[in-house]
């Protein structure tokens, strides 16, 4: 089938994606977005769950090679922002910095249009006031999340991570719907294999599944996310991406304390951040309302817990960049000592609030390594440069995989203002 010509042909509709299709139709260029996934119009249920997310992923199976963590990645319309936790943070800043890069007009047009604020304590569940009370009482400075969560159309299901069914999340949807009213050819189940290079430009892309197997285009950009960008451009020649691979590792503690339900909020409604910077991780409340997920996190000691009364607090760490990508899509990525040692640390700080918050001592468990923003895979200032192209004319990368380390934090918002820096530029 014979496809136009476009100005820009974007590959995967996530924060970076969607955020880029938005910006450069908003402008008047042709752009043509191709999403593996579909746009999913039913969400928030655990067997929602099952067509979105990579299972495969999940269980760790043929496309892990070591299996010693949970990767939460998923394939649809607007990417991991759809089953994200809403937090908008700003991460990054001095590493990018380094770089050349500055981002404070981009992330204030970005928190100004997802409407990002700090969660309000107020609409706390029982769960999650104790955990703040209990974490000041111990010295420690949890605080309000920035969200982009709308108040008045969130019910505290506490559904985050599996789709908001309400509508209360801002997702990139909405920007690839804009960029669809601008003119944007949005395409769905469509999977690209790699960039067509001529004469050191790319000139479009290859695919293996969908209406063609060509499309053509005067650039191209790749925001298909940091486990299957560096396959595309191991594919098209650039054999160096795939390396320092991250996955922001975390791990839930989790402990049952009668009378208290951690349910009726937002997850990560409160973060503390003051481990960041001098010790690489940060603590935020956080439990799986689904029995059948915390199965696969603790087995059935986690399902058995009693959801209405449980308390949980995540310790996400800045990982180190050790893993790769293969040009199979298979990935490597071990728990290296000093991983481990920061995620324990932080496992103890959780259990410390946790108890002084009211749950048994016995109850306290430690669910297995996960982690849900892969990247690094195509790093800035090894694989693209500042302005995020590649050593390939005209082909450029700009979601999680080129982020220059692990944020160790949510990194929605900073690729969210990278992707409109880069449209800026173009």
């Amino acid at each position: 089938m014979e496809t136009k010509k476009y100005d820009y042909v974007i590959v995967g509709s996530g924060a970076g994606g969607a955020t880029l299709a938005k910006e450069l139709s908003t402008k008047g260029k042709t752009v043509a977005v191709l999403e593996k996934g579909i746009k999913e119009v039913k969400l928030g249920g655990f067997f929602d769950c099952a067509r979105y997310y990579d299972l495969t992923a999940m269980k760790m199976g043929p496309t892990s090679r070591e299996g010693d963590s949970i990767i939460w990645r998923t394939f649809m319309a607007g990417g991991p922002t759809v089953v994200c936790c809403g937090n908008g943070v700003r991460s990054l800043e001095k590493e990018l910095a380094e770089f050349g890069i500055n981002l404070e007009e981009e992330f204030k047009e970005a928190e100004e249009e997802m409407q990002i604020a700090p969660y309000d304590i107020r609409r706390l569940s029982p769960g999650g006031k104790r955990i703040l009370e209990a974490s000041t009482e111990l010295g420690y400075k949890m605080e309000p999340m920035p969200k982009f969560i709308d108040p008045a159309k969130c019910t505290r299901c506490g559904h985050c991570q599996y789709g908001c069914a309400y509508g209360a999340k801002w997702t990139a949807v909405e920007f690839l719907d804009e960029a669809e009213k601008n003119g944007a050819d949005i395409f769905y189940n469509h999977v690209v294999d790699k960039v067509i290079i001529e004469n050191g430009s790319a000139k479009g892309v290859s695919l293996t599944k969908g209406n063609t197997s060509r499309i053509n285009a005067d650039a191209v950009i790749l925001s298909a996310g940091g486990l299957a960008t560096p396959v595309i451009l191991q594919h098209s020649g650039l054999d160096k991406a795939g390396s320092k691979y991250f996955m922001d590792m975390f791990v839930n503690t989790y402990g049952t304390a009668k009378g208290l339900d951690q349910t009726k909020e937002p997850t990560m409604a409160l973060v503390d951040l003051e481990f960041h910077e001098s010790e690489g991780f940060l603590l935020s409340p956080f439990i799986h309302p689904k029995k059948m997920i915390r199965f696969l996190e603790l087995g059935m000691r986690g399902m058995l817990m009693p959801t209405n009364g449980m308390l949980g607090i995540m310790a996400k760490t800045k990982d180190d960049s050790a893993g790769k990508v293969y040009p199979d899509g298979s990935f490597s990525k071990t728990i290296t000592a000093d991983d481990r040692k920061r995620l324990n640390k932080g496992h103890e700080l959780s259990k410390e609030i946790l108890i002084k918050a009211g749950a048994d001592s016995k109850s306290v468990v430690i669910g297995k390594v996960g982690g849900a923003h892969p990247g690094g895979t195509a790093a800035i200032g090894e694989i693209v440069d500042k302005d995020l192209q590649t050593e390939v004319n005209n082909l450029f990368a700009c979601d999680a995989s080129v982020l220059p380390e692990a944020p160790g934090m949510p990194p929605i918002l900073t690729i969210v203002a990278l992707a409109k820096r880069l449209a800026k530029l173009l």
